[in-house]
């Protein structure tokens, strides 16, 4: 909240994966364009960190943005008004886990309630003079802190103009802070955040939990009771079992998890993923709460996947359209497959999606999903995971399923493919209808931008086969890349003269 027609200060406030971020921006009044400056860093940096690199430390992520953002508004500054008027000060936390990491430039301020208000900023001012803040010189000198949160753990973010150590030592909400402060006489626009911490991160508490992990496993081996039929994947850690003549699907962490963290936090957001994902296009899947090891178990789906397989044109249209409405799922928790492929396909009476360990945050980028076969040409590159990009994964594995050919050829990890243009899908399979056709090739395109931009554009042409765009031009045979259609058309072209030469003669 704020006071006044002309507010200065801008929040944000922004769920993550597993956690939140809260922004608070105070533009300097004093300054031209300290509106402007505090808009444009809120924005800024809660963008950034989205799509922060997973790999990435957060106080780095931190650091990195801050002094970039801190540049910007610095050179615009001085590009429209030859002097430093972009300035703001900066109140900004990030809660991942039981962890909190805050940061603050200027003289907003950000508090921990626990059982008593405690200030975890600090204020760099005095007076009415600002030491830093955001545009305000080329380097800037932001103060970082971290502390470890409880359940029930109070978070107040807020502007300068709010005495709270002062005035507030009860805090309910946020609008009644503010409130507060203005029957009191607060002459300067103010903005009060309030984050309460309910509970701590599911995926932490799961972290927290202290379970062995199995060295080895072998068949008959009796875990909780269940029976370890037989491994179904080849590094012997994910189990076909039995219990009281039901079988399941028992995963275990890889034994390296052990001695890297980076590979049990993969497991177990794995674990957290199958669990929560609750929809009919995934295995359902559950982490039982009395283990003696770490686990997680999942429905065993008496089926086949669909690796060296090939469909009807009616079950490859069932099929993309259950794999638009997977990826639709997942993206309302900002997630993607990230492996799309015959091979993580069950086929029963319906279609499954099978993996749950690729399962990433959309726009990440230094994730290991997807098999080099099925990605498109940007994640090779190293862009970040996107609807195009599952798409394109999507459409290679139709293409496959109706042709048995991988439109791009087989491609091996660590290497630099040439993305030839692909063989029509009739050239193979004269069953697939051109509308179909059309929109398999329009979903594999190498060119990302002439590829369906996100899941509903492609879902709606699946649907309103007459409505689907032409996808290839009209061009000459003289254009045309396969080789035997050319030499047939220049012999075809050669006999003609002939034929034409000897009824002249003739005449």
């Amino acid at each position: 909240m704020a006071k006044g027609n002309e507010n200065e200060d801008y929040y944000l406030l922004t769920k993550i994966d597993d956690g939140i971020i809260a922004v608070v921006c105070d533009g300097v009044g004093s300054a031209k364009a300290g509106a402007k400056a505090a808009r444009e860093a809120a924005n800024y940096l809660i963008n950034s960190l989205k799509n922060a690199p997973k790999s990435w430390e957060i106080k780095k992520s931190l650091r990195h943005f801050i002094f970039s953002i801190n540049s910007i508004l610095y050179q615009k500054g001085l590009s429209e008004y030859n002097s430093p008027e972009y300035l703001t000060t900066l109140a900004l936390v990030l809660i991942k886990g039981n962890r909190l990491y805050g940061v603050n430039v200027g003289d907003s301020k950000i508090f921990l309630k626990r059982d008593e208000l405690v200030k975890l900023s600090k204020d760099q001012s005095e007076g009415n003079m600002l030491f830093e803040a955001l545009g305000m010189k080329e380097d800037v000198n932001p103060y970082f802190f971290e502390i470890s949160l409880k359940k029930n753990d109070k978070i107040l973010l807020c502007s300068d103009g709010l005495d709270v150590l002062g005035e507030v030592q009860n805090l309910y909400d946020a609008r009644s802070i503010v409130k507060r402060a203005l029957d009191k006489g607060l002459i300067d626009d103010t903005t009060a955040v309030l984050i309460e911490i309910k509970e701590l991160s599911e995926v932490d508490s799961l972290k927290k939990q202290n379970l062995p992990i199995p060295k080895s496993l072998k068949k008959n081996q009796i875990i909780d009771g269940f029976r370890l039929i037989k491994p179904l994947v080849q590094n012997n850690r994910t189990w076909l079992v039995e219990k009281k003549g039901k079988k399941y699907v028992m995963k275990f962490p890889l034994f390296e998890a052990l001695d890297d963290d980076r590979v049990l936090d993969l497991f177990i957001k794995e674990a957290w993923n199958a669990r929560r994902l609750k929809a009919g296009f995934f295995p359902k899947a559950v982490i039982p709460k009395k283990r003696t090891f770490r686990y997680y178990l999942m429905e065993y789906i008496n089926g086949e996947n669909l690796q060296g397989k090939k469909l009807s044109v009616d079950e490859a249209v069932r099929l993309a359209k259950m794999l638009l409405r997977a990826e639709q799922f997942l993206l309302k928790y900002d997630l993607v497959h990230g492996d799309i492929k015959p091979e993580n396909i069950i086929k029963t009476k319906t279609f499954k999606i099978v993996d749950f360990g690729s399962i990433v945050e959309i726009f990440s980028i230094n994730n290991r999903a997807g098999t080099p076969s099925y990605l498109a040409p940007e994640r090779l590159r190293g862009d970040a995971i996107s609807e195009r990009s599952e798409i394109f994964s999507i459409g290679v594995t139709l293409y496959e399923l109706l042709t048995g050919k991988l439109p791009y050829g087989e491609i091996e990890p660590f290497s630099n493919p040439t993305f030839k243009k692909p063989k029509r899908v009739t050239f193979y399979n004269k069953n697939v209808p051109l509308w179909f056709e059309a929109v398999i090739m329009r979903a594999i395109e190498v060119d990302k931008f002439k590829r369906y931009q996100n899941y509903s554009e492609m879902m709606y042409e699946l649907s309103n086969p007459d409505k689907v765009r032409a996808y290839f031009e009209k061009v000459s045979i003289l254009d045309v890349d396969d080789k035997s259609y050319k030499r047939a058309f220049f012999i075809s072209l050669i006999i003609n003269f002939i034929l034409f030469g000897i009824l002249l003669f003739k005449i």
